[in-house]
């Protein structure tokens, strides 16, 4: 249990029933009432954003959120297939749970997958992937006037910008977090 004075950004709890990372937390001492604490928590496991203000002494209880290696496999039905990498054992994640990550997701990939016990709660790709273009239009000399960038679907199915000069069957870098190109392999 920790008490509601020690909330940071990123400290992870318990509460009504579910899973919350605090977001944002600010300290209220009134004039002649006891401090309260404003708090901004966010659910782990549908996203949902609330507010909660809290009396200085209550407490919450706190969880341990383990962050496990593991390599997306392939894809079965709807489901995403993970293998952790220290047991080997598979887990089925479902399309929620990895959400737009899948975009940049090709087979063999390795992932930061939080666990909370035995369940899942979000997973984290590397900053930057390496893919392969798959379609993109042949970029035309001096035609510079929508910037100097064009759309480019990659072997995942994500379309990017990428500059004029980038070919179809090029490997490019691409930053997972903006989903923006960043140069060539």
């Amino acid at each position: 249990m920790i008490s509601v004075t020690e909330l940071r950004n990123g400290t992870k709890v318990e509460m009504d029933g579910g899973l919350w990372e605090c977001l944002e937390y600010s300290h209220l001492k009134m004039g002649r009432g006891g401090a309260k604490v404003v708090t901004k928590f966010r659910n782990m496991e549908t996203g949902s954003i609330v507010d909660r203000t809290f009396n200085s002494g209550e407490k919450l209880q706190d969880i341990y959120v383990e962050g496990k290696k593991m390599q997306y496999l392939y894809k079965d039905g709807a489901d995403y297939v993970f293998m952790d990498l220290d047991t080997y054992d598979q887990v089925h994640l479902p399309p929620a749970l990895v959400g737009d990550a899948a975009k940049f997701m090709k087979e063999n990939t390795d992932v930061e997958v939080a666990m909370y016990g035995d369940k899942a709660l979000n997973i984290t790709l590397p900053n930057q992937v390496i893919l392969k273009i798959t379609q993109t239009d042949p970029g035309v000399r001096g035609d510079t006037v929508s910037g100097g960038t064009k759309p480019a679907t990659l072997e995942t199915g994500a379309v990017v910008q990428v500059p004029l000069f980038v070919e179809q069957g090029t490997d490019v870098k691409v930053d997972t977090r903006t989903g923006q190109y960043l140069s060539r392999a």
